[in-house]
């Protein structure tokens, strides 16, 4: 008997981030058939088990779109057409963008529906009428901030949230934070993300005594940037060889009107964004990661760093305790802390290489136990069949 299932994982653009991408990637070498539903932004090549349905981001593209699926729906699903424009028209969805997005959805008709963003859930919340089972995300900013300082966002979540099939949080922290808006407890599964892990690289000898410390994301100020700069201020006074790279903030005023008015302009370089190999290799190069983040689920880079073999330092705010045990396989300070911050750097810095390699390969052996791209995959596959 074929028990394979029909997943949609959907984030509305193809292709989407790193660890969507390894889920996608994973869910269909088990021979499971994944739909890809959206805007394109770029061609991506996928096994047989993925079917892409998607549109270019033209007038015209969404045109023949939409013509394609409302035809097909007319003809052969008439019925449930009329069914879904009624819901659309009923929450105020009727316009023609709408319907580009949904009605590929309700033609290929997947068993599970798996919405990578919580903050679209009200336009995803009628797959349940046409019994597709609905998984949604619990990641990041959705959950750990957003609905905080949206309050129709958050009374959104306590209205929807009830009806979620089962949801699939990327840490305990964040399935708290969950609850609050009336997400059941039993029906929250937590799977943490899966690295693709690769034999140990070797890495070229330092030739020089500069730490090297680095930073990645985007300038928000729910990243803490601000901290670490003023952390780097400290660092300077008390004479540290360093050089702190932020990538993925070059423009950003705030920051560059910061590094100006503490002096730093010699230590500190802001970089534009890169490809995630790019952005690899400068870990990899790098004495120490900082995520000086004020709130985070589990920030996709620390796990990347752990991996690469570069020591971590976080602030210890949502899912990193769940990652990091301090002085184990990493580092921990308090949020908005600069002082303690930087205390902890000239620790790192001073420790014996001994001590470094050791805490590099707690590291390592935390990720290969805990955070291998099969263990996730094997445990997504047990929440969409349950």
């Amino acid at each position: 008997m074929n028990n394979k299932l029909k997943i949609a994982i959907y984030s509305g653009d193809i292709p989407s981030t790193i660890f969507i991408e390894r889920l996608i990637k994973g869910i269909s070498n088990t021979g499971n058939h994944v739909y890809l539903f959206g805007f394109l932004k770029r061609n991506v090549s996928y096994n047989k088990y993925v079917s892409v349905i998607t549109y270019r981001n033209t007038k015209f593209s969404k045109a023949m779109h939409l013509l394609k699926y409302s035809s097909l729906l007319y003809l052969f699903k008439h019925k449930e057409k009329r069914a879904l424009d009624e819901i659309l028209k009923q929450q105020s969805q009727n316009a023609l963008h709408h319907k580009v997005k949904c009605y590929p959805v309700l033609w290929h008709k997947p068993d599970v529906f798996h919405l990578q963003w919580a903050k679209g859930l009200k336009d995803w919340i009628w797959v349940k009428q046409f019994n597709i089972k609905l998984v949604l995300g619990l990641r990041g900013a959705h959950i750990n901030y957003s609905p905080v300082a949206d309050l129709q966002l958050a009374n959104m979540y306590r209205e929807h949230f009830p009806k979620v099939d089962v949801f699939h949080a990327v840490s305990k922290a964040i399935a708290t934070e969950a609850n609050q808006y009336n997400a059941p407890q039993d029906k929250i599964k937590v799977v943490y993300s899966g690295l693709d892990i690769k034999a140990d690289l070797a890495l070229d000898e330092k030739l020089d005594d500069v730490f090297q410390i680095i930073s990645i994301g985007r300038p928000h100020w729910v990243k803490g940037y601000t901290y670490a700069l003023d952390a780097c201020k400290i660092l300077k006074q008390n004479n540290l060889k360093f050089k702190y790279t932020i990538v993925g903030c070059d423009d950003d005023i705030e920051l560059l009107y910061q590094i100006h008015d503490l002096n730093l302009k010699s230590e500190v370089t802001l970089l534009p964004q890169m490809s995630f190999e790019d952005v690899k290799q400068n870990i990899q190069s790098s004495d120490l990661l900082l995520l000086p983040s004020v709130k985070e689920g589990i920030a996709n880079v620390v796990l990347e760093a752990m991996a690469l073999g570069t020591m971590v330092l976080t602030t210890n705010c949502g899912g990193v305790r769940e990652v990091i045990t301090d002085g184990v396989d990493g580092f921990l300070t308090p949020i908005r802390d600069s002082k303690k911050m930087a205390n902890k750097i000239l620790e790192i810095s001073n420790a014996t290489q001994e001590n470094k390699n050791l805490i590099v390969a707690n590291a390592k052996k935390n990720i290969r136990k805990n955070h291998s791209e099969k263990q996730m995959v094997d445990n997504m596959l047990k929440l969409y069949k349950s």
